[in-house]
């Protein structure tokens, strides 16, 4: 009786080490959307739970900014953002590319909480990213 246990323990053991899950055949590409919210304004959703210290805490007031100079910034930014998650480079911190249009009116509300975006990776992981203003990359 035991040598028919063990036998069917062994026989087995090939099934437990095949992969539980069938890999994906068509990989969607990550990529952070700007989305409306309630009241029709463009926002973006950062999951991060330092963000909104590094916000409140750490990052230059809105009014320090022009919404023409955040869009401007923002454009040289997702498109330097964008080219190091293509390219593969700071994979453990660039998850997903960004979807963003220059020539959309986000407003400043949301140009400014872009911009942070970076400026904020800029100052928890020390990403040096060449549209990003000094002062609002310093650590």
């Amino acid at each position: 009786m035991k040598n028919i246990i063990s036998i069917f323990l062994f026989a087995l053991i090939p099934f437990s080490c095949f992969s539980q899950e069938s890999p994906k055949k068509n990989e969607e590409k990550s990529e952070i959307k700007p989305s409306k919210n309630e009241d029709g304004e463009w926002d973006i959703t950062v999951i991060d739970t330092q963000f909104d210290y590094f916000l409140n805490a750490v990052a230059k007031p809105m009014n320090q900014y022009s919404e023409s100079y955040l869009k401007t910034k923002n454009t040289f930014l997702v498109t330097e953002w964008n080219s190091y998650y293509t390219s593969g480079k700071y994979r453990n911190i660039i998850e997903s590319g960004i979807d963003y249009s220059p020539r959309e009116n986000y407003g400043i509300k949301f140009e400014y909480k872009l911009y942070q975006v970076f400026a904020y990776v800029s100052w928890k992981y020390g990403l040096k990213m060449n549209g990003l203003s000094p002062s609002d990359a310093m650590r």
